[in-house]
C-alpha cells in the first residue's frame, strides 16, 4: 500500500511538472508571435500606462475576418489589455475614475466601441476564442468613429499623442486607427 502511494505521488508530480513545462512553452510561443509592450504617458500630473500584446498582420484580412465585426475583441493578443491611470480622466465627456482597467473594443465598419472594464482577467479569451469580458463590470463605454489610413500598420500598436490640454490614445492596425480623446 505504501509503495503504491509513493508511485501515485511520483506520477502526480511528473504530470504537474509536465503541464507546467507545457504551459511555459505555450506562453513563450505565443509571446514570440505577439510580443508584450507597455506604453506610458504622463501629462498634467496624470500618469497613464497600457500593457498589451502586439500581433502582426502577416498578410491577413484583420477587421471583419481575423477580428470579427460587432464582437468584443481583447484589443491585442494573449492576456487582456490593461489601461491604468492614477488620476480621474474625462473621455468623450464621461468620467473614468483613477484605477486599473481591462481595455476591450467592439470593432465595427464605421464605429468602434471602446470599453474600460473594472475586472482583471488572466487571459483575453476562453478556449473557444470568445471574449472573457463581463459587461456588468464595464466602467466606461464610448463610441469612436473609424479612421481609415492610407498606410498599413503591420503590427498592432497603441500609442499616445499630444492633444491640446489632453492626449489621444491611438489604436492602430492594418489600415484602421481609432483615436480616443482623453482630457486630464
Amino acid at each position: 500500500m505504501k509503495k503504491t502511494l509513493i508511485i501515485v505521488g511520483i506520477v502526480i508530480v511528473v504530470i504537474v511538472a509536465g503541464l507546467g513545462i507545457a504551459y511555459q512553452v505555450m506562453i513563450n510561443s505565443t509571446k514570440s508571435h505577439s510580443p508584450e509592450e507597455t506604453v506610458k504617458y504622463s501629462k498634467n500630473g496624470a500618469n497613464l500606462e497600457v500593457f498589451y500584446n502586439r500581433p502582426f498582420k502577416k498578410g491577413r484580412v484583420i477587421f471583419g475576418e481575423l477580428v470579427p465585426y460587432d464582437e468584443t475583441w481583447r484589443t491585442g493578443a494573449n492576456e487582456a489589455t490593461t489601461f491604468e491611470t492614477d488620476k480621474d480622466l474625462s473621455i468623450a465627456g464621461k468620467t473614468l475614475k483613477a484605477g486599473k482597467y481591462t481595455l476591450w473594443t467592439v470593432p465595427g465598419e464605421i464605429n468602434w466601441e471602446v470599453v474600460f472594464n473594472s475586472k482583471m482577467y488572466d487571459w483575453g479569451v476562453d478556449f473557444s476564442q470568445k471574449s472573457l469580458r463581463e459587461t456588468e463590470h464595464d466602467a466606461l463605454v464610448i463610441t469612436v468613429p473609424v479612421q481609415k489610413e492610407n498606410q498599413t500598420t503591420e503590427q498592432f500598436t497603441i500609442s499616445f499623442q499630444e492633444l491640446g490640454s489632453g492626449a489621444e490614445m491611438i489604436l492602430a492596425w492594418d489600415n484602421v486607427s481609432i483615436p480616443v480623446n482623453i482630457n486630464f
